[in-house]
């Protein structure tokens, strides 16, 4: 499983499809959008007050200084422009620029009503947690918060979770409250999430609203949930600075219905991992570091969705541009693990055009770190693929594996690791 943490834009993006008290209107300013634009495609923008905060994957905001209130557009947007693009150290210490803002109307409460509420996924079920005392100092009132497990054989119990509802919210409010659980629970099962949480949400006109959101999701889910979450970004932590091979695979990613993800954890490394499949390339990571060999990891990454040829040669070109800069330290051989499940719908012959494409043009630089290629792949068109890359890779003089569905899919990493 691969927790990527996202945008409040986008979990309130996604929940709104599903919560019947929310109309889900948000707007995203990024690091060099125009607001004036932005505000022409929502219009509420221009006709309420407004709430503004950095979307960046951390918290205590408001403790930051970092929430703008009951504004109008004029406001707001000299506030955004004030701030973004500048660097900001938060109360914990992370230095970061500001870049992505969040805008919504401004809610107005029946009450001073701060409630919280997070789903959180646990070996034994979904961790369910409540409390009437949310807002920014929950965590110090954490003594108030009600734990409910949501076993996956039995599901959602609306009786066991009603009593909690009933010990701590007001008697108008807990049909509501109640409704509004159980559609934000069905939300989080469907939706591929390892965690949601809601703090604060308030009653509003009747109605209960969403106001702070956090949510995680399980990367691994992406097949399944890719209606649900649309075009969903995974960024990097606040003041967490991509390599500029992230940022372009980010930006190839962005352009194209498929997925290509990469995370740099160690550019000496000499264990490259290319592996098709979300799923798959957990495994595969996992698998290196079981055979005891994290340390050499040089990235985490996925191609997967059918990307076309172009694609999947900008992927492994830049994989192997970054493996070929140095020789191993001890001068052993450096491993390309060119890895994955048995596909569904991916070509494997097509893809497999794309890496031979970027194997060939590195040929020389692949021999001067004395690469090792070891792969293994199934789904459609297995065979021509593998045995074009076979026959590739030797044709430029590099000595390679190759194993299909036949093989136990991490087999290549005990191979190339000599276990």
């Amino acid at each position: 499983m691969a927790r990527h943490g996202i945008r409040e834009y986008d979990a309130k993006r996604m929940l709104a499809k599903d919560l019947s008290s929310y109309d889900g209107r948000v707007a995203m300013v990024g690091p060099g959008d125009d607001i004036n634009a932005v505000a022409e495609q929502n219009p509420w923008m221009k006709e309420e007050k407004l709430v503004a905060k950095p979307d960046q994957l951390f918290g205590k905001r408001g403790k930051n200084g970092l929430v703008l209130l009951n504004k109008d557009l004029a406001e707001t947007s000299a506030w955004i422009e004030e701030k973004r693009n500048k660097e900001k150290t938060l109360l914990s210490g992370v230095t970061g620029t500001l870049s992505h803002f969040i805008i919504e109307p401004f809610t107005e409460l029946d009450g001073d009503f701060e409630y919280y509420l997070s789903i959180e996924m646990d070996a034994h079920g979904d961790i369910l947690r409540l409390s009437n005392k949310g807002g920014v100092d929950v965590e110090e009132n954490w003594d108030l918060v009600v734990e409910t497990v949501v076993d996956p054989l039995k599901g959602y119990e609306a009786d066991a979770i009603q009593k909690v509802i009933d010990d701590l919210y007001p008697e108008g409010q807990r049909a509501g409250i109640a409704k509004f659980v159980k559609e934000v629970f069905d939300h989080y099962e469907k939706g591929g999430y390892t965690y949601l949480e809601i703090n604060p949400f308030t009653i509003a006109g009747g109605e209960v609203i969403p106001l702070d959101m956090v949510a995680k999701v399980d990367g691994t889910a992406e097949f399944e949930c890719r209606g649900m979450w649309g075009k969903l970004d995974f960024p990097a932590p606040f003041g967490q600075k991509l390599t500029d091979e992230e940022e372009f695979i980010r930006e190839v990613d962005s352009k194209t219905g498929s997925s290509l993800k990469l995370t740099v954890l160690n550019p000496k490394g000499r264990i490259w991992n290319m592996v098709a499949g979300g799923g798959a390339s957990v495994v595969y990571a996992d698998t290196v570091c079981d055979l005891g060999a994290s340390k050499e990891l040089a990235i985490y990454g996925e191609y997967s969705g059918n990307p076309n040829k172009q694609n999947t040669y900008q992927y492994a070109k830049t994989v192997i541009d970054m493996m070929t800069r140095e020789k191993d330290a001890q001068g052993r051989p450096k491993i390309l693990l060119i890895g994955g499940g048995i596909a569904n719908f991916t070509d494997v012959a097509k893809t497999f055009t794309g890496i031979i494409m970027a194997i060939e043009e590195y040929a020389a630089k692949l021999k001067e770190v004395d690469a090792r290629i070891y792969v293994r792949r199934g789904g459609p068109n297995y065979k021509e693929g593998l045995a074009k890359i076979k026959a590739a890779v030797e044709k430029v003089g590099l000595p390679i594996e190759v194993h299909g569905p036949e093989a136990h899919m991490t087999q290549i990493v005990a191979d190339a690791l000599g276990q």
